[in-house]
């Protein structure tokens, strides 16, 4: 029996093209792979309504402009039962008259909401009551005829 000899290996320009296709192969496959699980999990859809919602947006910046014009300015506390708001126009003086709601809640939570509508305790004074428990809450007001919108941070010992 004679020996046979061997070749030793040599990489040729083929080894070397299945080795690149290869590797961008599985490389292409990942990448995919991760575009389609990323799209399925959330499809980056923010809004149902992106152009009402553009819209809204667009009434709100409006709105914000022509209660920056008036120039008033908003106080908020908690007493006398409830929440008191005080209303000043650019002068100083009490704005009286307005018919105001808000909403009291926890700035983390949507839980143990109140409903509030302010009735004028005196001229730019306004009370609405409320009996929320102790904490941080967010008052949040608009009136209902004039532009006015306003949000404070209340502490009810």
């Amino acid at each position: 029996m004679t020996a046979r000899a061997t070749k030793p290996f040599r990489v040729t320009g083929w080894h070397v093209l299945i080795s690149v296709v290869a590797f961008f192969g599985v490389v292409i496959a990942v990448d995919s792979l991760f575009l389609v699980l990323a799209y399925r999990s959330h499809p980056g859809q923010v809004s149902v309504t992106p152009y009402e919602d553009g819209l809204t947006y667009n009434r709100a910046v409006a709105q914000r402009r022509s209660q920056a014009a008036l120039g008033w300015s908003a106080t908020a506390a908690p007493g006398e039962g409830g929440v008191v708001i005080e209303i000043a126009d650019a002068d100083g003086r009490p704005v009286p008259g307005l018919n105001l709601t808000g909403l009291l809640r926890r700035p983390a939570t949507e839980a143990g909401e109140f409903a509030l509508t302010f009735e004028e305790a005196a001229p730019g004074r306004y009370l609405a009551p409320a009996k929320p428990e102790a904490g941080t809450w967010d008052v949040h007001v608009q009136s209902q005829g004039q532009v006015f919108q306003a949000e404070r941070r209340l502490t009810w010992p």
